[in-house]
């Protein structure tokens, strides 16, 4: 049994696409398939995920100055992506807060013109 007293207790979330590949979301954002993460709740593991992609923080591109584009991740659009429990034993529970399964790509900054 979970013990929800401790706030670091972490659990495994599956981030599931759930939007059809037609749908007009993937256009601001990639479909980057299932990933499995280590968090603290359903929301903190789409922050997880988030973090876990490129950021204009992290490169010499504007916006670079402070604005963060993690806001703007597929993982975090409810529309795009749904958090299940992930039950599967082949993870373990302990561990860091973090990506655990699947492949976060770091190429989902792209520009608007070639």
């Amino acid at each position: 049994m979970t013990d929800y007293s401790d706030v670091e207790q972490l659990k495994l979330y599956r981030l599931v696409p759930i939007a059809a590949p037609s749908d007009p979301n993937w256009d601001n954002a990639q479909n980057q398939g299932e990933v499995v993460v280590r968090a603290r709740s359903s929301g903190d593991a789409r922050v997880v995920a988030a973090e876990a992609e490129l950021d204009f923080t992290e490169i010499d591109a504007l916006p670079g100055d402070g604005n963060s584009t993690t806001s703007s991740s597929a993982f975090r659009n409810e529309k795009l992506y749904t958090v299940v429990d992930e039950t599967n034993s082949a993870y373990s529970i302990d561990g860091p807060r973090g990506v655990v399964d699947g492949t976060v790509r770091v190429d989902n900054i792209r520009p608007t013109q070639l």
